[in-house]
């Protein structure tokens, strides 16, 4: 059986901010730590918050869906939560990082009773974006939901030193995959399904350190909106949610320590979300309770207002 794990209660501090923008001092909340390229949300410490134990509420009944990125961080939390709401859920994850997606499956099999289907699929390919959507076709007949998730990124304060190499796997993973996926998708969808896209606060202030991911998630602001507009007549909603600063495996993999203990703490909570915090956004786009709502972006940032 699964074994829950036991973590601190999620307490919820809100801070009163003379600006709700990116501008609290940084002050140091976890230890520092780093790790290769993909992280992984087992070496993290402490462990990512990803389940509140609180019951579902049948919102997502029997529905089939993909989630990128699901084996770990917001991808994780979504997986885990869509279940919870009696949806089979299918995870496109690296093979790297199967060791989480094997202990998000087994909560989804064994805590929830519901299907979950592990497909090691590295998103940056068409053919292998294709071949997935096929395979989960083939278990499910049918796709309700795609959340499109997975994300990577390469810090870079200098704009000379981007790569065309990271600059072209960023936009791959972040952007194309999202084309590539929702075409395979489309054929297997009818009217009532949603599409959902993980943007960034990054998207609408920038970050001077991560240029080529902020104008990524960028772009996905602007398919997230023609998409729906694509779509609407066909019934399909499409909308996104533009987190802020999370705690996922992301953040090790990507910064060095020093900026590691100090992580998100420059917002107006002062403090990164916990993927649980951020999940019931995706529960919300992907259930009849947003069933008047299409082309939107939902803000789980924290409180920093960015008028988009």
């Amino acid at each position: 059986m699964y074994k829950r794990q036991k973590y601190m209660p999620l307490v919820v501090y809100f801070f009163i901010s003379d600006s709700m923008q990116k501008s609290s001092p940084k002050r140091k909340i976890f230890v520092g730590q780093t790790q290769r390229k993909p992280g992984l949300e087992f070496k993290m410490h402490p462990l990512p918050v990803f389940n509140d134990n609180q019951p579902g509420g049948n919102k997502l009944l029997n529905k089939k869906c993909i989630i990128t990125g699901g084996d770990s961080g917001i991808g994780r939390a979504v997986a885990v939560a869509f279940a919870k709401e009696g949806a089979d859920v299918a995870i496109l994850f690296l093979k790297q990082e199967e060791k989480d997606a094997k202990l998000t499956a087994k909560m989804i099999t064994e805590v929830y009773k519901r299907k979950c289907l592990l497909l090691p699929t590295d998103i940056s390919k068409e053919e292998k974006c294709k071949k997935a959507v096929i395979q989960v076709v083939k278990e499910f007949k049918k796709v309700d939901v795609l959340v499109n998730n997975s994300a990577v990124h390469y810090p870079e304060e200098d704009i000379s030193k981007i790569t065309t190499e990271h600059l072209i796997e960023t936009f791959a993973v972040n952007v194309f995959s999202m084309f590539w996926l929702v075409k395979a998708c489309l054929p297997n969808m009818v009217a009532g399904s949603s599409i959902i896209n993980t943007s960034s606060v990054t998207a609408y202030r920038g970050s001077g350190g991560l240029l080529d991911y902020s104008s990524s998630k960028g772009a996905i602001v602007s398919f997230t909106r023609s998409l729906s507009a694509n779509l609407v007549d066909r019934g399909i909603r499409v909308n996104g949610v533009a987190p802020g600063p999370v705690w996922t495996p992301l953040v090790p993999s990507s910064f060095p320590p020093k900026k590691v203990k100090v992580y998100g703490t420059d917002s107006p909570m002062k403090r990164p979300a916990q993927p649980v915090e951020v999940a019931p956004a995706y529960v919300f786009l992907a259930s009849e309770d947003s069933s008047y709502i299409t082309g939107q972006i939902i803000h789980v940032n924290g409180g920093e207002i960015i008028n988009g």
